[in-house]
């Protein structure tokens, strides 16, 4: 902890004329970490000798002059301050002059001859006297300077300035060629002799000649140097004014210039530590900086408020991942091209550089999913591998881990279903008539049967869903295509007149089945029905022809169960929706009356049913419903519950607007009479 001299210190050099002189220091000792201000005063030795601007001055005196004028000398300059500075002035002997020591402001020290007898040029021309200057070192330093009075004829009037005293203050920053004072004498004589010229005094320091400009004709004093109120604060500037005449007549005169301070000096920040950047969980009442601030203006030029000091912040992985979305709905259309991209991912890391350097991962709970879906690590761009078929499997269900690049990781993950949507892929397969039969089925009709009579029905089902497997059906040829109907929607074939005897005996109907896909597909069945008044003999001829195990009894035998438990199902809703229907009737009829005298009632349980007639049902969970008209058998087409996807989620939809996951439910039942059909 000593503090050393590192060179030789010279105090003049380091501050001039300033005393005291004193050099300022900080010193940071750590753990703890606290700062020190110091301040190292460098004192004055006697180590330079006062210093007059010339080795000789020459003064003309008219003889004219009475006891008691005074003439100032040059003044001596000496470096040293305090004691050591210039002291005082002595005079060598003689019977005219003598010596008054004055001081200034500042306490610098100037002299002037006093004439304490008159001159007498016929007496004495010329006179030489010796000053000397001395110092107050130990022992003092001296210079000398010869002066050199020469005696003149006299001028009687010497120039009078109209005050002895001058003052002004100006501005540091005010730019050169500013009028500071204007000084102003008179003399009293005529011609040269009351010619007035204006000057600086022999003893004005050159310092002062450098920063201001007199006018020797008009007596104005101008700015003509660069003024710094740090520097010096006031000026005092001595002046004469000199007639023309052949002893010309001196009179002098003391203008003080106040320097006025400006805020020109900027605040000086000395930032000796700083912590940065800092990490975002740096604990409160971390030491960010240490610094200090000084500013070389005064008063409220002087006075500072801080300024901003710039700290980064490091990150600190404390962020996981965020999805735009918790999940994905994705609806691709079957016999997809493999390869194509289905979903775009989406997350954000407000973390930065690694920390929210974001990865994709499909975890891969079944092991199918590898060879169906792949994921691009770096953007979260889903890709389907392969060709996809909605008769295979509709749904498929995934999550996807978005990880960021932190130490520790943190990871977020978002699950992705994709629904396979159903296209007209499938052409309508024909059960009955089976179409692979090597024998012909033949039903049997008697002659004279009224019109509107079934006599038989082609079954049919479509592997597809939705309208794609809708099916139509429509007489494509007959033998008499006036004898029977086929209908529309159901297949089932009537009479549509009355038999008569010249009918001809055998009919084949071929029947066309069209699917409502886009594009339509279709097949075709070939009913072949008899005509005959004994049905044991048909019977009995068509059982050369006709298999030992006719399969249509086996379907005749399904189609019967299937229209019994349809029926028993209706039954029974329809039973139970009545008993419901009373219980709640007979349970808000209670509620009522035991409420009579509440203002508000309690909310009983919340059905699904109620929440669809009171519009209570969420907005992303709802079910569409196609029914047929004139129709035996309907299509009840359930859309599964979504939530709506933003605008990333479905980029990957092959084709917006197609219906969703879609369950198709065949079956038939006895024709029912209702206003809903």
């Amino acid at each position: 902890g000593a503090l050393l001299v590192n060179e030789r210190i010279d105090r003049e050099e380091l501050c001039g004329a300033l005393s005291p002189c004193s050099l300022s220091f900080e010193i940071v000792v750590e753990n703890p970490l606290e700062l020190y201000s110091g301040t190292v005063e460098i004192q004055d030795i006697n180590d330079n000798d006062p210093v007059f601007p010339s080795s000789q001055a020459r003064l003309e005196i008219s003889e004219s002059v009475a006891a008691g004028a005074r003439f100032p000398l040059e003044s001596a300059q000496d470096p040293d301050v305090g004691i050591n500075s210039l002291q005082t002035y002595q005079l060598s002997a003689n019977p005219n002059f003598a010596l008054d020591v004055q001081t200034r402001v500042d306490g610098s020290k100037y002299a002037e001859l006093v004439l304490e007898k008159e001159l007498d040029r016929e007496e004495q021309r010329e006179l030489n006297l010796v000053l000397t200057a001395l110092d107050g070192g130990s022992p003092p330093r001296s210079a000398h300077v010869q002066i050199h009075i020469d005696v003149v004829d006299a001028n009687d009037n010497a120039p009078v300035f109209n005050q002895s005293t001058y003052k002004a203050s100006v501005r540091e920053n005010t730019p050169s060629g500013t009028l500071v004072a204007r000084i102003s004498a008179y003399d009293l004589d005529d011609g040269p002799n009351g010619d007035i010229v204006y000057s600086f005094s022999s003893h004005t320091p050159a310092k002062v000649r450098e920063l201001f400009a007199l006018d020797s004709a008009t007596g104005e004093l101008r700015v003509k140097g660069q003024l710094d109120y740090e520097e010096t604060k006031l000026y005092e500037i001595y002046l004469q004014a000199k007639d023309k005449g052949a002893v010309p007549g001196v009179a002098h005169c003391k203008v003080l210039v106040e320097v006025v301070d400006v805020n020109d000096n900027a605040p000086e920040v000395t930032v000796t530590s700083v912590y940065s950047p800092v990490p975002e969980d740096a604990a409160p009442g971390t030491v960010v900086a240490l610094l200090s601030v000084t500013d070389l203006d005064s008063h409220d030029n002087g006075q500072v408020n801080l300024k901003h000091i710039l700290v980064q912040v490091s990150d600190v992985n404390d962020n996981a991942p965020k999805s735009s979305q918790d999940s994905y709905d994705v609806y691709v259309l079957e016999n997809n091209t493999p390869g194509i991209p289905i979903l775009n991912v989406s997350a954000t890391d407000p973390d930065l550089g690694r920390n929210a350097h974001l990865s994709y991962t499909l975890l891969q709970g079944d092991p199918t999913l590898g060879h169906l879906f792949s994921i691009n690590r770096e953007n979260g761009t889903l890709y389907l591998l392969t060709s996809l078929d909605h008769e295979d499997q509709v749904e498929f269900s995934m999550m996807v881990q978005v990880q960021d690049g932190g130490f520790p990781p943190l990871a977020t993950n978002v699950s992705v279903s994709v629904f396979v949507t159903d296209l007209n892929d499938n052409a309508p397969t024909v059960l009955y008539p089976h179409p692979n039969t090597t024998s012909t089925s033949t039903d049997v009709v008697a002659p004279g049967t009224p019109a509107g009579h079934m006599v038989t029905k082609v079954v049919a089902v479509d592997a597809d869903a939705g309208y794609n497997a809708w099916i139509s059906y429509t007489l494509l040829q007959a033998t008499d295509p006036s004898l029977f109907s086929v209908g529309l929607h159901n297949g089932e074939i009537f009479t549509a007149r009355q038999l008569r005897e010249d009918d001809a005996p055998e009919h084949t109907l071929v029947i066309l089945l069209k699917d409502h896909g886009e594009p339509v597909l279709s097949t075709s069945a070939t009913v072949s029905i008899s005509v005959a008044e004994i049905v044991k003999e048909v019977l009995t001829d068509l059982t050369d022809v006709a298999p030992a195990n006719d399969p249509r009894r086996h379907v005749t035998f399904y189609l019967i169960l299937a229209v019994i438990l349809v029926s028993a199902a209706f039954f029974i809703t329809m039973l139970s929706v009545g008993i419901f229907k009373c219980y709640k009737w007979r349970q808000s009829k209670e509620l009522y009356n035991s409420s009579r005298s509440t203002t508000y009632r309690t909310p009983g349980p919340f059905h699904h049913i109620d929440a669809v007639r009171g519009g209570f049902t969420p907005p992303n969970f709802y079910h569409q419903v196609y029914l047929t008209t004139d129709s035996r058998q309907s299509d009840l087409l359930c859309k599964k519950p979504f939530t709506s996807s933003p605008l990333g989620s479905r980029q990957g939809t092959i084709r917006n607007g197609e219906p969703g996951l879609y369950h198709q439910i065949v079956g038939t039942a006895s024709r029912l009479t209702t206003p809903a059909e």
